[in-house]
């Protein structure tokens, strides 16, 4: 088998179109071209705030719907757009990215030894069509200690990231304790179900 030759199983479905990634995570960037597909990143400015709905588990979804809608009137017939979205709840509350070192050190603190909640949106956008969907992941940590808790927010980065942690960082290789679902739907993107959600859209 040469395998230079061998195509990307969506290539057929994917030939003539434009794919935008409506976000600028580095995480889903890489999560993305982790996929094989190639793509342009074009941040929807959307705002994130004021979302009134009576469930948190809704919140991530709507955002989603939000970035995509911002960037409809930019799009062309050959565009598809993906927007997505990721929240951390505990207990029904959302905690947002951190404002401040000393936030990231509270979240973490009322995270620490407990299950919660890390729920992904996401849109699949065209100008006759879209999809929506949205993916739950649950998440034991252990009991951190101070000393663990404060090494991680001086040391990474915690403030761009929901619930103030990455799952790929430092605190993700000692303090996940257990994972019930996808575990890149809680770095920010669930490419299993974003790749078969293509397939079919893309029909």
């Amino acid at each position: 088998m040469n395998k230079a030759k061998v195509a990307h199983p969506l290539e057929a479905r994917l030939r003539g179109l434009n794919i935008i990634l409506g976000s600028q995570s580095p995480r889903r960037v890489e999560l993305l071209k982790q996929l094989g597909l190639t793509f342009e990143v074009r941040p929807s400015h959307a705002p994130e705030d004021h979302i009134e709905v009576q469930d948190p588990l809704e919140v991530p979804q709507l955002l989603a719907s939000r970035k995509a809608e911002f960037l409809l009137p930019q799009l062309k017939t050959s565009d598809l757009l993906i927007t997505a979205d990721t929240v951390v709840v505990l207990e029904e509350q959302i905690l947002e990215k951190p404002h401040s070192l000393d936030e990231a050190t509270t979240y973490l603190n009322r995270l620490s030894g407990r299950w919660h909640q890390v729920i992904t949106g996401y849109c699949l956008t065209m100008l006759e069509r879209q999809f929506k969907a949205s993916v739950t992941s649950r998440i034991l940590f252990e009991q951190l200690t101070e000393a663990e808790v404060d090494y991680y927010v001086s040391r990474y980065e915690v403030l761009d990231k929901a619930g103030a942690y990455g799952i790929q960082d430092w605190i993700g290789l000692i303090g996940v304790k257990e994972i019930q679902g996808s575990y890149h739907n809680v770095m920010g993107l669930p490419t299993a179900h974003l790749y078969q959600h293509l397939k079919e859209f893309l029909v």
